[in-house]
């Protein structure tokens, strides 16, 4: 006997695991009325579970002649692309923590080392320029400070060097002055002298850049759920898969299930027309209480065109240096290599007048010679290694950008009631990527549409036919046509805690 009592509505995500442990198969469509025979809830929240399934499994939705809503889950209850995408974000976090923590030791050494090797250098030039005077000054009678002098010499030059590195007011500082991604400001101004320096950033950046690129600019997580609600709003509060797309971007295996997931998160339905044109309604997104909301759409996705950061983002003369201060640095320890010296020489060659080829050899000198020179090889093999791998990333984005110029076009063609042609495609293909498409590339993009193909039997041209979105973009704009601005207003305010 049925209990007489009304049965609570379940969570989206409990009726969507009673259904996922009921539905015999999965893959072949399934109405609201059969999930609910099959497994026993209630019509409601079959239907719920179904949405959230949909999200969950990356099912698909159709629509009958007449109106019926069919769910599909091709991959059955299971997640195939997980371990994929797991591997793919284990591999992006270990990948971003080794480039992380390589920039943080290399930026140190760079700064710390390279430097500190130029002024040590330097520091070797001067010292022994001074004790050849110093020599010189002997034989005639006068002189020499001696080790006072040398020593002098040598904390005076690296003093300095390390103090124009570090100090608050240094073009080279270490400081938080801005955001210094290809895309950021640069460097914040801030009074210099008393002159404000504007796009400016420290020395230590524009070496980290040389070696390591430009840092990439922040991604906002939420930037392409605040497009679709934008677009949600432009349009009535009536969308469909095509408008996420054009916001987003996203092939239509990836917007059906990020519209499931939209109802959910914000109180959608979805209603088929007569012709089987799927709407999703979210009536309830429309209230506002703020005068003169923008009902302006959001930029297409293919307006934002994703650029290859360049190699450097640093001004020639800027790499110029650098590159010369490393391989200043390689010059010097290959002649440190060549001409023996050793840190146990030092003194004889500052102190003494014994020339230095006449002074016996002394081991590879290590500090002087082989870390200096093993360093400035090594850290050059990392711009060249960006630049040798730019042509494929370079590939990769323009198969992007041919990606979104065959989604604009077709969207832009099906909402004009204009057919698509595959000659219309490929120009579209070849107007974004900059090249002609591979082979078999247009006919992979149209396929993630839904396309039918068709050929005219007159001159062999290939067409393509959207059926889904046409029929959905012809319900759409009767949806939106019996709009009524009403499902915006709130109402008057009766009561108000702050009077």
């Amino acid at each position: 006997m049925l209990s007489p009592t009304l049965p609570t509505s379940l969570d989206p995500r409990e009726a969507g695991r009673a259904l996922s442990a009921s539905l015999s198969d999965p893959r072949a469509p399934h109405t609201v009325a059969d999930a609910a025979t099959e497994s026993g809830l209630a019509l409601r929240d079959a239907e719920r579970g179904l949405t959230w399934l949909t999200n969950e499994y990356r099912g698909h939705l159709r629509a009958t002649e007449t109106g019926e809503l069919l769910y599909v889950f091709p991959h059955g209850f299971t997640q195939p692309w997980k371990t994929h995408d797991a591997l793919s974000r284990a591999g992006s976090a270990v990948a971003k923590a080794a480039i992380g923590a390589g920039r943080f030791i290399v930026r140190a050494w760079l700064m710390i080392v390279l430097l500190a090797y130029v002024a040590i250098f330097l520091a070797l030039l001067i010292g022994m320029a001074f004790a050849r005077q110093s020599n010189s000054d002997d034989r005639r009678g006068g002189s020499s400070s001696g080790l006072s002098g040398i020593g002098y010499v040598l904390i005076r030059v690296l003093g300095d060097a390390l103090f124009w590195t570090f100090h608050p007011f240094s073009p080279f500082a270490v400081g938080a002055y801005g955001d210094y991604g290809y895309g950021g400001p640069g460097y914040a101004s801030r009074p210099v002298g008393g002159r404000s320096r504007k796009d400016e950033m420290p020395f230590y950046e524009r070496v980290n850049r040389f070696f390591f690129g430009p840092t990439p600019p922040k991604e906002d997580p939420r930037a392409e759920e605040r497009a679709i609600l934008a677009e949600l709003r432009a349009k009535k509060g009536r969308i469909g898969l095509a408008d996420v797309m054009r916001v987003t971007g996203f092939p239509r295996d990836k917007a059906d299930p990020l519209m499931a997931r939209l109802m959910l998160d914000y109180d959608g339905d979805v209603a088929v027309s007569e012709d089987g044109g799927i709407v999703y309604h979210f009536e309830a997104m429309r209230k506002t209480a703020l005068d003169g909301v923008s009902t302006s759409r959001p930029r297409p996705a293919w307006e934002a065109l994703p650029e290859l950061a360049p190699l450097t983002g640093n001004p020639p003369e800027m790499n110029f240096l650098i590159a010369g201060l490393n391989i200043f640095n390689a010059v010097m320890s290959i002649v440190a290599i060549e001409q023996n010296i050793t840190l146990a020489k030092l003194p004889l060659l500052f102190y003494s007048r014994i020339p230095l080829y006449k002074i016996p050899y002394d081991g590879t000198p290590v500090v002087l010679g082989l870390i200096p020179l093993v360093f400035s090889l090594a850290i050059f093999l990392l711009p060249v290694g960006r630049a040798l791998v730019r042509p494929h990333r370079q590939r990769v984005l323009a198969r992007e950008k041919g990606r979104l110029g065959v989604l604009r076009e077709v969207l832009t063609r099906v909402d004009g009631g204009a057919e698509v042609t595959d000659a219309a495609l490929e120009a579209a293909w070849k107007k974004a990527a900059g090249s002609p498409a591979r082979p078999g590339e247009i006919s992979r993009r149209v396929a993630e549409l839904g396309a039918d193909v068709a050929v005219a039997p007159d001159n062999g041209a290939v067409r393509y036919r959207f059926a889904d979105l046409e029929t959905e973009s012809a319900a759409l704009e009767a949806e939106r046509e019996v709009a009524d601005d009403e499902e915006k207003k709130v109402g008057r305010v009766v009561f108000a805690s702050d009077d």
